[in-house]
């Protein structure tokens, strides 16, 4: 039977413990497991390769991308870097021009030292993917909505590309949820999450996640998941599980706030730009509504001729809003990217991927929308 995606996030991957009958997933709180005989167990060694918590969350997790296959990892990055981990050098990636400073850090600062070169390409159009296509080209890498600028990029255009030609497609997909947008759906090969985000959604876990579906792929990331060895512990595999089943809820209430939240920047005097996929004029908005169920809770915004010290100041004035790197939480939290998540992006870079001094990032979280429209009256006030 296939069920829906909130039945789902309750259900998938657990069953009731089989010794007590427990309904929520035990914590297997063990570095090892006894086995019968040398070599011979019950699937699980040691707890760095499985742990039946572990099992549990992946499976679940597999299940809401409508993925074959899932891996957690340590942090978002500890994904990302098993992903790269796929290259040899002289390899080729091509990615966006407005991705997360800390993908782009690693990208810049540890992986092309070992020869791995990279492209940030606007990928705005994804035909422009086609002019860095070389016999090298490995692999492409793209975030939609992009952060902090809420870019969207097609999927499905950038999987014909990739599988043209035979190029492996990830999709950081972080910023939608799986609630909002399922890239294997449409075409990509690897689905990466900061778990930390969304998915944990109450601020209190770091991890990170693939999906994938072909075998192969599996088999050698979950190669380099053992080998190097970022693997999450069970109890944040737990609290994850927990968080997981209320993702559907928590997004309606997200994307509703986001809304509201949206349309009173925009129609506040002393705001400039308001960076959301919800509007009809934004970039790519077409785009945004085939692949996406709703437009999330994030938005990114600029003031009216505000320097930096003003920025500052507006990012501090805030009561309910936290002055916080993150997202994904029931709270809501506000970012200066410059200085904060983009941090190690050049400042020319930034400032050409639209990641301006002045540019609000915000994670609207599920508090009363009256008290957030309140705050954000009083601190643009």
């Amino acid at each position: 039977m296939a069920y829906k995606f909130g039945t789902k996030a309750i259900h998938a991957g657990q069953s009731p413990d089989p010794s007590t009958g427990a309904i929520m997933t035990p914590i297997f709180q063990t570095s090892t497991f006894v086995q019968a005989s040398p070599g011979k167990h019950q699937g699980y060694a040691y707890a760095r390769g499985k742990n039946p918590t572990r099992t549990a969350l992946e499976d679940c997790l597999a299940a809401l991308e409508n993925a074959k296959h899932a891996l957690c990892f340590s942090s978002g990055m500890g994904a990302t870097d098993a992903v790269a981990k796929l290259l040899k050098p002289g390899d080729e990636v091509i990615t966006g021009n407005d991705l997360y400073g800390g993908t782009y850090r690693m990208f810049t600062k540890v992986f092309a030292n070992y020869g791995i070169k990279f492209h940030f390409v606007d990928l705005h159009d994804a035909q422009n993917i086609q002019n860095y296509i070389n016999e090298n080209t490995k692999l492409i890498w793209v975030e939609t909505p992009t952060n902090p600028t809420m870019k969207i990029v097609d999927i499905t255009a950038c999987a014909k590309i990739a599988k043209a030609s035979k190029i492996t497609f990830v999709v950081d997909n972080t910023f939608a949820s799986p609630y909002l947008q399922n890239p294997i759906d449409l075409g990509a090969d690897i689905v990466m999450h900061s778990v930390t985000k969304y998915l944990g959604g109450h601020s209190d876990v770091i991890m990170g996640a693939l999906m994938m579906n072909d075998e192969t792929l599996y088999e050698r990331l979950a190669f380099i998941h053992n080998s190097c060895g970022a693997t999450p512990g069970p109890m944040d595999s737990f609290l994850v599980l927990r968080g997981i089943k209320t993702l559907h809820l928590r997004m309606k209430a997200h994307c509703e706030n986001g809304k509201a939240v949206a349309h009173f920047l925009r129609n506040h005097p002393k705001v400039d730009k308001v960076y959301w996929p919800g509007f009809e004029e934004h970039p790519n908005h077409d785009i945004a509504k085939k692949q996406m169920r709703d437009f999330g809770g994030m938005i990114s915004f600029t003031t009216k001729n505000a320097s930096i010290e003003d920025t500052f100041k507006l990012a501090s004035s805030f009561k309910v809003f936290s002055l916080a790197e993150s997202l994904g939480g029931v709270e809501s939290l506000i970012n200066h990217p410059a200085t904060m998540t983009h941090a190690s992006i050049p400042k020319a870079d930034r400032e050409t991927a639209g990641v301006v001094d002045s540019l609000l990032r915000l994670s609207v979280g599920v508090e009363d929308i009256e008290d957030l429209l309140e705050d954000l009256a009083q601190a643009l006030n």
